[in-house]
């Protein structure tokens, strides 16, 4: 069965509950859509956690980076993707490894077998193919 995101209003809810946003594969290059979406969520309110192993110990958009998702010191909310669709899978595993509570794929991302991965161990709230910054936008129309 094809991975379906949930309805809107679930999909607004997560956001409205949101504080804590890991983004995992967040550039330092300002012109990459991960830095520039990264840094409308940070202007929305919410607490960033970059996560990038090339790049840990360093700072983005005033935030140290982190090189796992594990490492990341407080709750995380949602996990904000921007790796590519094969490396779903293993951020699937990071995640499990968390007690984050959404999955987050951006825009043009998406993977069955991650989808799969996290359902089948009973965390079924996950996002795919949806950019946060478009849903935040949303949000204002409200």
């Amino acid at each position: 069965m094809a991975f379906k995101n949930p309805d809107e209003q679930t999909i607004q809810g997560y956001l409205k509950q949101a504080k804590n946003v890991a983004v995992v594969g967040l550039s330092d290059n300002t012109e990459r859509t991960s830095y520039q979406v990264t840094k409308v969520v940070q202007a929305y309110g919410y607490n960033i956690f970059p996560v990038n192993p090339k790049l840990a110990g360093q700072e983005i958009l005033g935030k140290k980076v982190y090189a796992r998702l594990q490492d990341v010191p407080e709750p995380i909310d949602i996990v904000d993707i921007f790796r590519r669709s094969e490396f779903l899978p293993e951020v699937a595993d990071d995640f499990l490894e968390t007690n984050a509570k959404v999955f987050w794929a951006q825009l043009g991302i998406e993977s069955e077998d991650a989808a799969k991965k996290l359902q089948d161990a009973g965390r079924n709230d996950i996002v795919m193919d949806r950019c946060i910054k478009i849903e935040l936008g949303k949000l204002d129309q409200q």
